[in-house]
């Protein structure tokens, strides 16, 4: 196997195991959020960070600032819902991955 096979992918959609797990950590907590059946007051800034978020991982190549800035308007927006924690920490380690690549 060549060199190319044996290096992760960068920014390569399905290929990139990262991008993936963007995904489906973004659609998990999109779909616990719409469950979720009490108001609050951000909640429509958390949706709309969601979105943005689910864009950019489904678009396969992903800017790590706008990642991380997402997931802090994102993280404000639920405060301290604790019903939706474990989904928010799941989002917080996906973009995680992509570490601090400008």
């Amino acid at each position: 196997m060549g060199k190319r096979a044996q290096r992760p992918a960068r920014g390569g959609g399905d290929s990139d195991r990262r991008v993936v797990g963007l995904r489906a950590a973004v659609t998990c907590l999109r779909r616990e959020l719409a469950a979720y059946p009490v108001e609050f007051a951000d909640r429509g800034i958390a949706e709309d960070e969601l979105a943005a978020l689910a864009a950019m991982a489904f678009e396969g190549h992903p800017e790590v600032r706008r990642l991380r800035r997402s997931l802090l308007l994102v993280a404000g927006a639920m405060g301290s819902v604790s019903a939706l924690a474990g989904g928010l920490a799941d989002v917080r380690a996906a973009v995680e991955e992509f570490g601090h690549e400008e």
